[in-house]
């Protein structure tokens, strides 16, 4: 028998122990929520890194590792000197952009190296001045998978704006020091589809002709067969023409069967083009 005390303690333990029941219940419940709302999502693999990596060109791979502190300049310099003066193929500005042009002239140079002129590399020979390295380029009409010849390979830029615009450069410089730093250099900055060989370049490279395009960046005093002979049906030879230190003239020059179909474009100042012929 229990006292009306203890039977309102038995009615209150009671009650303690089924809210305490409910309160598991709920408790419960909402932990069965949470499980189902909360998923977390599943650990990234590194498939998608895969491949990613092997469709990535090695020319953007260099270009997204190298610390390029000096964007900025090259940015000011192809808008200033190259876009306003109405060279607009995109591929050609893009190309100008990313080439580290400070990296292809001697170390004393390189403070100048986005200035409007050309430079000294040693030898008695320059590198261009940014605005006609991007004209003759443009010139050029180069599409993606082209194969292209340079004549005078010098510091290697001319060749390094093309290997970021075709599939192939193929480059020949008669001045062998110039050649062996060349090929070192374009090496270094990870320009893997740039080949290279020291000799006359008058005599172009047969082995790997005929051509897309052909650019020359030194003047003889007249256009060389070799060169038009190696040039694709319709490709474009891009030459400056005259005599040293005297008026020459920018020539954009089309093969049509064994005739040459020939267009002036502008008055320019090369080193002479040197060799046996």
């Amino acid at each position: 028998m229990t006292t009306p005390g203890q039977g309102r303690r038995t009615i209150w333990s009671k009650g303690v122990v089924l809210l305490g029941c409910l309160a598991l219940t709920l408790l419960a419940g909402l932990g069965l929520v949470a499980v189902l709302v909360y998923q977390p999502a599943p650990a990234a693999t590194s498939t998608p890194l895969a491949v990613a990596s092997a469709t990535t060109s090695p020319l953007a791979t260099r270009q997204a590792e190298s610390a390029d502190e000096r964007l900025e300049e090259r940015m000011s310099m192809v808008d200033r000197q190259i876009r306003r003066r109405g060279v607009t193929d995109q591929d050609v500005l893009d190309a100008m952009e990313r080439v580290p042009r400070h990296e292809f002239v001697p170390r004393a140079y390189q403070v100048q190296a986005y200035d409007d002129r050309p430079l000294p590399i040693g030898y008695g020979q320059t590198i261009s001045q940014p605005y006609i390295v991007a004209l003759m380029t443009e010139l050029l009409q180069l599409n993606n998978t082209d194969r292209v010849l340079e004549v005078g390979t010098g510091s290697g830029y001319q060749a390094a704006i093309l290997a970021e615009v075709v599939a192939q450069v193929y480059t020949v410089e008669i001045i062998e020091p110039l050649a062996v730093e060349a090929r070192e250099r374009l090496e270094r900055l990870g320009y893997d589809n740039v080949h290279t060989l020291q000799a006359d370049g008058y005599f172009g490279w047969e082995e790997h002709a005929p051509y897309d395009a052909i650019i020359v960046t030194a003047a003889p005093d007249h256009i060389p067969q070799p060169l038009v002979q190696q040039l694709k049906e319709g490709g474009k030879l891009v030459i400056p023409v005259g005599p040293p230190g005297g008026y020459q003239s920018l020539w954009e020059v089309s093969r049509e069967g064994d005739a040459i179909k020939k267009r002036e474009v502008t008055g320019v100042l090369f080193v002479p083009l040197t060799g046996e012929h």
